[in-house]
């Protein structure tokens, strides 16, 4: 038992409820100090410390700290407080010193918390059951995220039931396979299950691999996220794939099936961010394309590649937060989403566009920054491990992540063509909560020390910054960068609408089951008609039996009652006599 036995993750899941009973300056503390005194409780747990309950016969865990769950709850709490400030920006002041928000944005700030503390939850489960429910509560807190932006975003309804029905089906999956693994080990235990022995660790893997965003449901991501508010994506994108990476990296690590399916989420990512039009699909499916790394390094499954991958989502959380923010304020101060319609707006949200690009830096790798000192350790990891085919696919795919997001989203949003949109420089709250993501990234790169102290297999003896690192990765920034800019007039973008496997069930079935009702319309009928005229007859058949003219209802005089009991007097007579 530890000395602050009170679950972290709870402080965000409650105060979520508080923020629409307060106002003004207490709303603003809330809204800023809640993740961060959860940060303080985070740390104020001693490494391995649980709290232990009992349910029926089963020992649940809602407090396991271990080194990895610590390290993702610190960074989802940080993402918790840049999303909060950054989500302040549709406030406006109160006159009390503080902000009154918007109904629709607390709502998107009371669930987002109440996501973000279910996700920190699960970091801390040490059983199956307790993941499971926060693993529910995550699913049903992020909808409301994004449906708190139906009435700015007509689409952002249906895109929240498509993202609610595909979540709870993979709750459906992983509730059968921790069903099954409870009865067949007889503990609720959270442990490693990479042997895959049994059909049960393949369902709660597949249930997890749902949230990751992994084959053949990985269009969930682009189809929901973009339709959420600025802020309500910020928050999106640093959660639910990420706690599905937490999952995978302490239940699958080693399991050499994930190494195949990271690799396709690494180039289907890339695939169609090149050919997508829309700013923020394209970062949706970045998030796809670096969450395939983390996967495949938690399939190679060895110290480095296991660091790699939680060092790499802590970088992720971050730096994509960054450009996401960039590409939130961009559309919050021109109302438009597109690259067709964007471009030239380095000169009038210079700070947005400095923002924006160093997130991109990020994610490409440059030197100096988060990217370059968390990615290298997962491509390394594929080659000390003698997988060269994978260290080359790897290493080509962050070729591709330098052209697809490190160029062409700062190009076309900031720089190109002149759009003839003339936006003022992003609110306050937006430039602070930037600023506080990019001071991340860039010292995060700088001075890696204390992120690697963090990890959880240590002692980590890896060196980011090297000559032959140095020279590799500026070598496939300069070639990527020759590639984009040679080849720009093929990159152009045109507004055209790239489709995925969501189409099959957004488009082909609803067409199937609308082909399927007409083309049986007139069976159906000739059903329903012979089911009626059965029905009618049968209740015809039934009256005239029961009903108040029937046989058994009918009434009869005394004398004939009287009658018949001599009758049947006088047969029991004689039968008594002629036995």
């Amino acid at each position: 038992m530890s000395e602050f036995p009170f679950p972290p993750g709870l402080v965000l899941f409650l105060g979520a409820f508080l923020l629409p009973q307060v106002q003004g300056k207490a709303r603003t503390a809330l809204v800023l100090g809640l993740p961060l005194l959860a940060l303080v409780l985070i740390w104020s747990l001693p490494a391995g410390s649980t709290i232990t309950l009992q349910f029926l016969q089963y020992a649940l865990e809602p407090v396991s700290a271990t080194a990895v769950g610590r390290l993702f709850a610190t960074v989802f709490a940080l993402a918790a407080f840049a999303g909060g400030l950054y989500g302040l920006w549709r406030a406006e002041p109160d006159g009390q010193g503080g902000y009154q928000l918007r109904e629709g944005n607390v709502l998107e700030l009371g669930a987002a918390y109440a996501y973000a503390g279910s996700a920190i939850g699960v970091t801390f489960a040490g059983d199956l059951i307790t993941l499971f429910i926060f693993w529910e509560l995550m699913a049903l807190s992020s909808t409301l995220v994004l449906w708190s932006n139906s009435n700015d975003n007509p689409k952002a309804y249906g895109a929240s039931m498509r993202y609610l029905l595909v979540h709870l089906a993979g709750g459906v999956i992983l509730m059968g396979g921790i069903v099954w693994q409870v009865y067949a080990s007889g503990s609720t235990a959270f442990v490693n299950m990479s042997e895959l022995d049994s059909g049960a660790h393949w369902l709660i893997m597949a249930g997890f691999l749902i949230n990751a965003g992994a084959p053949p449901l990985s269009a969930w991501v682009a189809d929901a996220y973009p339709e959420a508010s600025p802020s309500g994506m910020v928050f999106l994108s640093a959660f639910t794939t990420k706690t599905a990476v937490y999952v995978l990296l302490v239940g699958f690590a080693g399991a050499q099936v994930l190494i195949y399916i990271g690799l396709y989420m690494v180039f289907y990512g890339i695939f169609y961010a090149l050919m997508e039009n829309d700013m923020r699909r394209i970062l949706a499916y970045s998030i796809v394309n670096q969450v395939g790394f983390m996967v495949t390094a938690i399939g190679i499954g060895s110290a480095l590649a296991l660091n790699g991958a939680a060092a790499h989502a802590f970088a992720h959380i971050i730096y994509k937060a960054l450009m996401l923010m960039s590409a939130g304020s961009v559309l919050a101060l021109t109302g438009q989403r597109k690259c067709t319609e964007l471009g030239g707006l380095f000169r009038y949200m210079p700070l947005t566009a400095v923002f924006g690009i160093i997130g991109s830096l990020a994610i490409a790798a440059f030197p100096f920054t988060s990217g370059f000192v968390t990615k290298s350790l997962e491509t390394s990891a594929a080659a000390y491990a003698g997988l060269v085919p994978a260290w080359f696919l790897l290493l080509t795919a962050s070729a591709g992540a330098i052209l697809y997001i490190g160029f062409k989203f700062p190009w076309f949003v900031f720089f190109n063509r002149d759009s003839g949109l003339h936006p003022p420089e992003a609110p306050r709250h937006m430039l602070w909560a930037m600023g506080f993501c990019a001071f991340l990234s860039i010292g995060i790169g700088v001075f890696p020390e204390p992120l690697y102290a963090l990890l959880p297999h240590q002692p980590v003896d890896y060196q980011a910054y090297t000559i032959d690192h140095l020279v590799t990765q500026f070598q496939l920034l300069l070639f990527a960068a020759a590639a984009f800019f040679l080849l720009l007039p093929q990159m152009q973008v045109t507004p055209t609408i790239s489709l995925d496997f969501d189409w099959f069930y957004r488009k082909l079935l609803k067409y199937l089951a609308r082909e399927f009702s007409l083309k049986t319309m007139d069976a159906r009928r000739l059903l329903e008609h012979r089911t009626l005229q059965r029905t009618e007859k049968m209740a015809e058949r039934l009256y005239h039996r029961y009903g108040p003219q029937s046989v058994f209802a009918r009434t009869w005089p005394s004398g004939v009652m009287v009658l018949w009991v001599a009758v049947l007097l006088a047969g029991s007579l004689v039968l008594y006599y002629l036995r």
